[in-house]
């Protein structure tokens, strides 16, 4: 190759460097645009329920009073989903990755990542019609044995359709999600940390504690974070599965509601300050999530010494 030939390249290749690079500010520069037109809609939008007088708002409390219920209702389903699904999703992503026949795997994978391809709506009408009949003597033996918790007071919903039925629909469909992350995570395990400590001694169990879960910690908190954005947004299934009303510390009973589902089943028929209020607890949900998010980097940032990444 001669010198001009070899500068030629060079040439190109810092041009190359210098479109890929300018793609890739204006692609992160674009994603913050749009996220700060979503949240200055949201704040302009909701304006109006903010300063509305509050008999003029649902429930005649005003807009604080009419949105915190919903507030309390869509965390205690996102936390039920959360509860039931990550011990679930890293026992499996952990059978995967280490216990399971490389073909039982590979097919075992493939079908988790199915239940991520059904739509929200099939998710909730199983739970509507399936799931809240055959769960509801769950519901009574728990309300005539456990009552006395709080959780557990009766008298247990007839339907079935409650928080907690909403909640268990929702940790299944967070489920793929979580599993699918945290097994990929599994799987970049440096194979000479297992192996070293295979060779000290250590069970399979005591090698997953001492190397799998350490390199891993960052990564399971990220997907379970992704999880909670899908469950604190989740819609249609909720709205299929959840017999809405007032706010309830008993998950058997019927009432609560989430903020996602609030919108979807008024908004088509809402109108003037009915408009401005549902946007409003948009907002709100978009507060909580971005505060999400942020409270998940910051714990991933504490823990990133443990990851293996260094």
């Amino acid at each position: 190759m001669t010198a001009t030939s070899l500068t030629s390249s060079q040439g190109a290749g810092r041009a190359g460097d210098k479109i890929f690079s300018g793609a890739a500010l204006a692609a992160g520069c674009l994603i913050l645009a749009v996220l700060f037109g979503v949240a200055l809609f949201l704040v302009v939008q909701a304006i109006p329920a903010f300063v509305a007088p509050a008999e003029d708002i649902q429930g005649g409390e005003g807009f604080f009073s009419y949105i915190w219920p919903i507030v309390i209702g869509t965390l205690i389903a996102a936390v039920i989903a959360l509860v039931i699904a990550t011990p679930v999703a890293i026992g499996v992503a952990l059978f995967i990755s280490h216990f399971a026949p490389r073909q039982l795997a590979s097919g075992l994978g493939y079908v988790v990542d199915l239940l991520a391809a059904i739509p929200s709506v099939v998710y909730g009408a199983w739970g509507a019609a399936v799931l809240a009949k055959e769960i509801t003597p769950v519901y009574n033996w728990l309300a005539d044995n456990m009552g006395w918790l709080p959780i557990f007071a009766g008298p247990a919903s007839a339907t079935g359709k409650t928080i907690l039925t909403a909640g268990i629909v929702l940790a299944v469909m967070v489920l793929p999600i979580i599993t699918s992350l945290t097994r990929e995570i599994f799987l970049q395990t440096p194979k000479l940390h297992e192996e070293a400590a295979l060779a000290l001694g250590a069970t399979r169990w005591e090698m997953i504690k001492m190397t799998v879960l350490p390199f891993a910690r960052p990564g399971i908190i990220s997907a379970v974070m992704l999880g909670l954005g899908r469950a604190l947004g989740e819609t249609m299934a909720v709205a299929l599965v959840l017999s809405s009303g007032a706010l309830t510390a008993s998950l058997i009973q019927s009432g609560n509601q989430t903020i996602a589902a609030e919108i979807a089943l008024n908004f088509p028929e809402a109108s003037g300050l009915k408009v401005s209020t549902l946007i409003a607890a948009g907002l709100v949900l978009f507060v909580i999530t971005l505060a999400v998010n942020m409270v998940a980097r910051w714990i991933i940032g504490r823990h990133k010494e443990f990851s293996g990444a260094n």
